[in-house]
C-alpha cells in the first residue's frame, strides 16, 4: 500500500432550511411620529427620485443567523485529525440550499427528506493541529424568488479537534530495490504514474454519488492502520494513508459505496489500481490487485466487485489497501467505515 501515492518517494503498503434578523425598518416606514416635521414631503420626493431612476433600496440585511434558531451537530462525537466527519443541519424553517466551509474546503449540503435535515460528508487532515475550528454556513431562503446576495444568511459554529493518536513507531519494511532506489526507465514510470494521480485524484465532481453506509471492500482481519509510519529498505520513511486487510491473492474486493469508476489501471506503485470517484471530492481507493474486474467510466454500486485482491505495485506480499481520500487529503478508512451516515 503506497503511503503516499502523489510523490514519487512514497512509501508503500506492507502487509502479509432559516429566520432572518429583523430588517431596519427603511425610514419612508415609520410612523408620521418619527418622522421630524416638514420631513415628509423630502422624503417622498426621494423615494419617487430613486424609483425613476430604477434604483431599489433594500435593507441591508447581512443577515447572521441566531445561533439558537438552528440544529447544528457533527459525528462522530468527538472530531480527530484525520477523521471523517459528518455534518447535520436543521434549520428553524425552510430554505433553498445550504453550503459549508471548513478548514479551506468548500462543500455542499444535501437534504433528508426523512429527518428533514441538510447534511454533508467532510473530513480533517491528518497534519490539522488539535484545537477549535469554524464551520461557516451560507443557507438561500426559501422565498419563492430568485436568490440575492443580500438574503443569504450566514452562521458560523466552532468544533473542537483532537489528536487521533495514531501509531508513531515505524515499521521497517524490505521491498525490491526498484521501489526505493529506481533506476532512470523506472523514474520516468513513477513520473508518468504521479502525472496521472495529480490529474485523477484532484477532480471534485459536483453531485453525490455515495447514499448511506460505507462498507467494507472485503472480510478480512486488518492487518495495518492508517497513520503509522514505515520505512522501506531502511531509507524511505512515509506515512501510511490506508487500511490493510490481510487476503490472500485473488480474494473479490467490492466497491464500499456507489459511484463511478474514475481510474482502472496499473500505476507504479500502487499496481493495479482501482479508484471510485462518490461525488463532491470523495474518492475510494484500491490497491495491489492482481485483476481489475471494471473499466474507467463504469458505474458502481455498493457491495459490486471491482478486482481481485493482490500484490502487485509496491508490496511485500498479497493484501488489500484501501485509501478515502477527500478533496485532496488522505482520511482513516476505518473511521468512515464506523460512521452512520444517512
Amino acid at each position: 500500500m503506497p503511503a503516499i501515492i502523489d510523490g514519487a518517494n512514497s512509501a508503500e503498503c506492507y502487509a502479509g432550511e432559516v429566520t432572518p434578523a429583523k430588517p431596519s425598518q427603511p425610514i419612508w416606514r415609520k410612523p408620521a411620529s418619527a418622522v421630524r416635521p416638514g420631513g415628509a414631503r423630502r422624503l417622498l420626493q426621494s423615494y419617487l427620485l430613486l424609483l425613476a431612476t430604477g434604483v431599489m433600496i433594500f435593507s441591508t440585511n447581512a443577515l447572521a443567523a441566531s445561533d439558537s434558531d438552528w440544529t447544528i451537530e457533527a459525528q462522530p462525537s468527538q472530531l480527530v485529525n484525520g477523521g471523517p466527519v459528518l455534518f447535520q443541519v436543521k434549520p428553524p424553517r425552510k430554505i433553498e440550499s445550504l453550503t459549508g466551509s471548513w478548514l479551506g474546503h468548500q462543500f455542499t449540503f444535501s437534504y433528508d427528506t426523512s429527518t428533514k435535515t441538510w447534511f454533508a460528508l467532510a473530513g480533517i487532515n491528518l497534519d490539522t493541529t488539535p484545537g477549535e475550528y469554524p464551520l461557516e454556513l451560507t443557507a438561500v431562503p426559501a422565498t419563492g424568488k430568485t436568490p440575492s446576495t443580500l438574503t443569504r444568511l450566514t452562521l458560523t459554529r466552532k468544533f473542537a479537534v483532537a489528536d487521533g493518536n495514531y501509531p508513531k513507531i515505524p515499521g521497517k519494511l524490505s521491498v525490491e530495490g526498484k521501489f526505493t532506489e529506481p533506476d532512470p526507465e523506472q523514474q520516468k514510470q513513477i513520473e508518468e504514474a504521479k502525472k496521472i494521480k495529480q490529474e485523477y485524484l484532484t477532480r471534485v465532481t459536483p453531485e453525490r454519488r455515495w447514499e448511506g453506509q460505507f462498507a467494507a471492500p472485503a472480510e478480512a482481519d486488518i492487518s495495518d492502520v492508517f497513520g503509522i509510519q514505515r520505512v522501506f529498505n531502511g531509507k524511505a520513511l512515509s506515512t501510511h494513508y490506508g487500511l490493510d486487510f490481510r487476503v490472500h491473492t485473488g480474494t473479490p474486493v467490492t466497491a464500499m459505496n456507489g459511484g463511478t469508476v474514475l481510474l482502472a489501471r496499473f500505476l507504479y506503485y500502487e499496481g493495479n489500481f482501482v479508484v471510485i470517484d462518490h461525488g463532491q471530492g470523495l474518492l475510494t481507493l484500491y490497491l495491489h490487485l492482481s485483476e481489475l474486474k471494471v473499466k474507467e467510466g463504469d458505474p458502481v454500486k455498493r457491495g459490486q466487485m471491482v478486482g481481485l485482491s493482490g500484490g502487485t505495485g509496491r508490496a511485500t506480499g498479497p493484501h488489500l489497501d484501501v485509501r478515502v481520500r477527500w478533496q485532496g487529503i488522505y482520511l482513516d478508512p476505518a473511521r468512515l467505515l464506523q460512521l452512520p451516515l444517512p
